[in-house]
């Protein structure tokens, strides 16, 4: 019996959704999911990710308020932010790890679980050293992002609509922020912060529990089980399993890091990390810093600028869903590419064009399409382009400079008006340009084939590339 036809008798129900199947269903190769697993795994994840948004923006957004009871000054509360953002980054360090060697499924529950806690212990904090350490736990909370794109990207399999399906769960950003914005607005008036982030806690829960009842990707199922095979010194077994699901397991033997910086994906690591960095120079100074960006170097309202974060939110939206479509039809790498590049022209065009709130506020709201947008394109690109031996720490190495890229952007914008420059041309050099750089740099990423299998049974293996 050719392998083909061995999977055809492969069900889902010969899986079972606690441990590990039996050498003899594993070996007749990746089963075809059904449509109800698929899409009870992409809402778990959609709202997994909506709700570790909601930790992450909630924390801006009441900072103001948490800085009035501690008595901060401006200058404190902006350090006290910087050293949440340290402290993010080295949390997310973990997550990495935890995927390649835990699974997909433990690591969506250990990273949701980040931000109910993150949540629930901001509610008690006492000050800033105890703030700065609850609040790097929400760094588990910002790298759900990175599990969904592992998890989904395998559980998804060559399905021709796994980007655009990707997009829906990625664009739980915008909801995630609106939510956090809408209930800090509605509950402020009646409720100190503190209870507001205890609350955000209880949704979490439920989440949790929603995921415990998923299945582990059955790529990472078959790889941990070539890890065995191979330590009891079965590799012909273990090279026969990976063949069935598509796995390099050439290096597995080695540390991930060593492995993500080796001849074969050092120049992928790099400038996928790279594009990370810049990018995220453009969202600190445009998505987070935009209105006084806005205010400061358009001269635009302070009130039309509060309609920018409105604006803001649906572009990214919108962006997601139009990236994660035409990544499927035109490649992603190749989306993120076009997306990054045009999006930095855009806001330079923004930047040094006239100051009414006319020409402004659209091109603004379209840059942020541009620069947001290709998030969903990107994100699932990074499941694809690693080997599911380095899937997840390759995935979060990229992933973990997007705070690097924040600090640097603040930083790099504050030391250039320092020097005397204008507002606008400080976003030019810190943002826009960052922006574009980021297009560029994804040129020297790998180019992933994305050949599609039929739409009606997608396989839960996916090729490494």
């Amino acid at each position: 019996m050719t392998t083909t036809q061995e999977q055809q008798t492969v069900h889902e129900r010969d899986w079972p959704r606690g441990g590990a199947p039996s050498d003899e269903v594993l070996f007749k190769g990746p089963p075809a999911l059904s449509r109800r697993t698929i899409t009870t795994t992409t809402v778990v994840c959609f709202l997994a990710w909506v709700f570790s948004v909601y930790d992450f923006v909630l924390f801006g957004t009441l900072l103001p308020k948490i800085s009035e009871t501690f008595g901060w000054s401006t200058g404190q509360a902006t350090a006290i932010a910087t050293g949440v953002t340290v402290g993010t980054f080295v949390v997310s360090l973990l997550v990495g790890p935890m995927l390649d060697r835990w699974g997909r499924k433990p690591s969506l529950i250990v990273t949701t679980a980040g931000a109910a806690l993150s949540s629930g212990f901001t509610a008690l904090v006492g000050g800033a050293a105890s703030l700065i350490g609850v609040r790097a736990i929400s760094g588990l909370g910002y790298s759900e992002e990175v599990v969904n794109s592992v998890y989904l990207n395998e559980m998804y399999g060559r399905s021709r609509r796994r980007g655009f399906m990707f997009s829906l769960v990625q664009s739980g950003w915008p909801v995630g922020a609106l939510l956090a914005s809408a209930f800090a607005a509605v509950l402020l008036p009646v409720m100190s912060w503190r209870w507001i982030f205890l609350l955000a806690t209880f949704p979490v829960v439920v989440i949790i529990v929603a995921g415990s009842r998923l299945r582990e990707s059955p790529s990472f199922v078959a790889l941990k089980r070539t890890r065995e095979l191979r330590k009891d010194g079965r590799e012909a077994d273990a090279a026969r399993l990976a063949e069935l699901y598509s796995l390099d397991i050439t290096r597995d033997d080695e540390s991930g890091l060593r492995q993500l910086f080796a001849p074969d994906l050092r120049r992928h690591t790099l400038c996928l990390s790279g594009a990370w960095l810049f990018n995220w120079m453009g969202i600190q100074v445009f998505s987070v810093l935009g209105t006084t960006i806005l205010t400061d170097g358009k001269g635009v309202s302070f009130s039309s600028a509060l309609v920018v974060l409105i604006l803001a939110n649906l572009a990214g939206f919108l962006g997601y869903l139009f990236h994660g479509y035409l990544g499927d039809r035109i490649g992603r790498r190749t989306t993120i590419i076009v997306g990054w590049s045009i999006g930095g022209i855009v806001m330079t065009a923004m930047l040094f064009g006239p100051n009414s709130s006319a020409y402004v506020i659209p091109m603004y709201a379209l840059g942020l399409f541009f620069l947001l947008g290709p998030y969903s394109a990107m994100v699932f690109y990074m499941g694809e382009s690693f080997p599911a031996r380095v899937r997840g720490i390759g995935s979060n190495t990229a992933h973990v400079m997007g705070p690097v890229g924040a600090i640097v952007g603040s930083a790099l914008l504050s030391a250039i008006i320092g020097i005397g420059a204008s507002a606008t041309m400080a976003a030019f050099l810190a943002g826009a340009l960052g922006m574009f750089i980021s297009g560029v740099l994804m040129l020297g990423a790998r180019n992933v084939s994305q050949d599609a299998d039929e739409e009606s049974a997608p396989a839960a293996a996916t090729p490494a590339a």
